[in-house]
C-alpha cells in the first residue's frame, strides 16, 4: 500500500512520526524569476466565479508563479476532483491524503464557469486519484463532454494524470476528444524515485504514445522542470523519448521549492540556457516549445494553442 503523505504537515497520515521531511533552505530568488503580487480588478473577479462555483484550480493549489497575470485576464486552469491528491509527489504543492467523494455537479460547474469567463481555451487538470477504479478517468470525460456542449467554440486542453494500473482509464479520457492531451513527465527518470516515486517514467511515456495511437489528430503535450539536479544530456534524452512518443508540444520550466519541506533546488537556470533548450527542441523536431524560467504547462496555452495549430498547418 502507497505511503500517504500530509503536506500541510509533512508527515505520514498514518503514522506522524515517521518520514518527515527534512527541511532545506530556500535559495534567494534571482531577478529572472520574479514576479509581482496579484492585486487586479480581473484577478478578483476570476477568483469570485471560482469561489462561486466551488471549484479548485491548480493555480492556487500548486502555488503558481504566474497567477496574477492569468488571473487578471480571467484565465484559471481547473483543477477537477478534488484538491486532496494520493500522490505525494516532492516537487508538488498540492496536498496529500484521502480524498473526498466526486462533485457530481462538478462537469457542469466547470462548464458553467468557463462560459461565465468566456474561455476561448480552457485548461482543465486534476489531482491523483488512486483511491478510484478508473482513477477519475470517467469523470474526467464528463467535465469535457460538459464544457464541449455548453460552450462548443471553446477548445479543450487537459493535463491528466498517468492512471497507473487503472486499465481502460485513458481510453475513456481520449474518446471525450480534448483537442490538446498533456500529460507531464516532470523531471528526467533518474530523479524519479525521489521527486516523482508513485509515478513510472516509461509509463508516462506509454500514456502520451497511446494517445497518438489511439488519435493520431490529437495533439500531445508534456513538460519538465529543470533545477533539480538533472543534467543536460539527461533534458537531451528526455527530449528523444518524447519525440519517439509523438510528443506536439514541450514545455521547460523552472522548478521553485514551495516550502522548505519540498525538494530543494539544485540551482536557477539563467534565461540563456532556457533559450538554448528551446533551440534543441525546434531542431528535433516539436511543432511548439515553450521554455523559459516562469514556464508552466498552462501558461500562454491559448495563444500556444494557436500557434501549435498554425505549425502543423505549415507542416502539412
Amino acid at each position: 500500500m502507497a505511503t500517504l503523505i500530509d503536506k500541510t504537515r509533512g508527515a505520514d497520515v498514518r503514522h506522524p512520526e515517521k518520514q518527515k521531511r527534512p527541511e532545506t533552505d530556500l535559495l534567494r530568488k534571482p531577478e529572472w524569476i520574479r514576479v509581482k503580487a496579484p492585486v487586479s480588478k480581473g484577478y478578483a473577479a476570476t477568483r469570485e466565479i471560482v469561489r462561486t462555483k466551488n471549484l479548485h484550480t491548480v493555480c492556487e493549489e500548486a502555488a503558481c508563479p504566474n497567477i496574477g497575470e492569468c488571473w487578471s485576464k480571467k484565465h484559471a486552469t481547473m483543477m477537477i476532483m478534488g484538491d486532496t491528491c494520493t500522490r505525494a509527489c516532492s516537487f508538488c504543492n498540492v496536498k496529500t491524503g484521502l480524498p473526498a467523494a466526486l462533485d457530481p455537479d462538478e462537469p457542469q460547474n466547470v462548464a458553467a464557469a468557463v462560459a461565465e469567463m468566456g474561455l476561448e481555451h480552457v485548461v482543465i487538470t486534476s489531482v491523483d486519484r488512486d483511491d478510484l477504479l478508473d482513477g477519475g478517468g470517467a469523470h474526467f470525460a464528463k467535465v469535457v463532454r460538459a464544457v464541449r456542449a455548453r460552450t462548443p467554440s471553446t477548445t479543450i486542453e487537459i493535463l491528466t494524470p498517468d492512471f497507473l494500473r487503472k486499465d481502460g482509464a485513458a481510453e475513456i479520457v481520449i474518446d471525450s476528444k480534448p483537442d490538446v492531451f498533456n500529460h507531464n513527465l516532470e523531471t528526467v527518470p533518474r530523479l524519479y524515485l525521489s521527486i516523482r516515486p508513485g509515478a513510472r517514467y516509461f509509463h508516462s511515456l506509454r500514456l502520451l504514445e497511446k494517445v497518438k495511437d489511439r488519435d493520431p489528430s490529437m495533439f500531445t503535450k508534456s513538460g519538465i522542470m529543470v533545477g533539480l539536479g538533472e543534467t543536460r544530456e539527461e533534458v537531451m534524452q528526455v527530449m528523444d523519448d518524447m519525440r519517439v512518443a509523438g510528443v506536439d508540444f514541450i514545455t521547460i520550466g523552472q522548478y521553485l521549492q514551495p516550502t522548505r519541506r519540498h525538494a530543494a533546488i539544485d540551482r536557477y537556470v539563467t534565461p540563456e540556457e532556457f533559450k538554448s533548450y528551446e533551440t534543441i527542441a525546434r531542431a528535433k523536431g516539436f511543432l511548439m516549445v515553450a521554455s523559459s524560467p516562469l514556464t508552466r504547462s498552462s501558461h500562454h496555452a491559448g495563444e500556444d494553442f494557436a500557434r501549435l495549430r498554425a505549425a502543423r498547418a505549415a507542416r502539412g
